[in-house]
């Protein structure tokens, strides 16, 4: 195993939204024997609200500022001895602080998704406060592409069945 991942035993799953960050993880946290965690359920529990309410009634804004806490709470965690895998909501690795604390603690791993297999995924999915316009989807696909290039590690999906994906990251020198 990379001694970065042994020293700090923290996956992040980094990618655009509807890419299978949150499928993948379970699936590769329950192979690794290691906790999953998904960074938007982390923010939703601690705030009561879903965050298609936290966008609607704070902005996104206060949102990345509750979304990089969740995320700082989890790297410490980490640190503190419990493996984990974590899925990242779409936006957070384009994040400057968050991308920096994350490459200091762990391996970071773009699951790297076809616009057109996103909109088929979140077509008809009402809780992704940023997908409800189709030419702002396509923009801000464009737009986070080359933050998710700073991952460590880049695995591209290729269709909706995520066995392949998971083999593809069992398969990166990480292990």
């Amino acid at each position: 195993m990379l001694l970065k991942l042994k020293r700090t035993p923290g996956i992040y799953l980094v990618g655009f939204m509807g890419s299978g960050k949150t499928t993948v993880g379970k699936m590769l946290a329950e192979e690794l024997g290691w906790h999953f965690v998904d960074i938007d359920d982390d923010i939703e529990a601690k705030a009561g609200r879903t965050i298609s309410e936290i966008f609607d009634a704070d902005g996104e804004e206060a949102f990345r500022e509750r979304e990089h806490a969740a995320i700082a709470e989890r790297v410490h965690m980490i640190e503190s001895g419990r493996p984990s895998v974590v899925a990242l909501g779409g936006g957070a690795f384009a994040q400057d602080e968050n991308a920096g604390l994350l490459a200091a603690n762990g391996v970071s791993i773009w699951l790297d998704c076809p616009l057109d297999l996103v909109k088929q995924r979140v077509a008809n999915e009402t809780h992704r406060p940023l997908a409800k316009d189709p030419e702002r989807l396509a923009e801000l696909y464009d737009a986070r592409r080359p933050s998710y290039q700073r991952a460590d590690f880049r695995v591209k999906i290729q269709g909706d069945d995520p066995a392949p994906v998971l083999n593809a990251i069992l398969g990166l020198p990480i292990f």
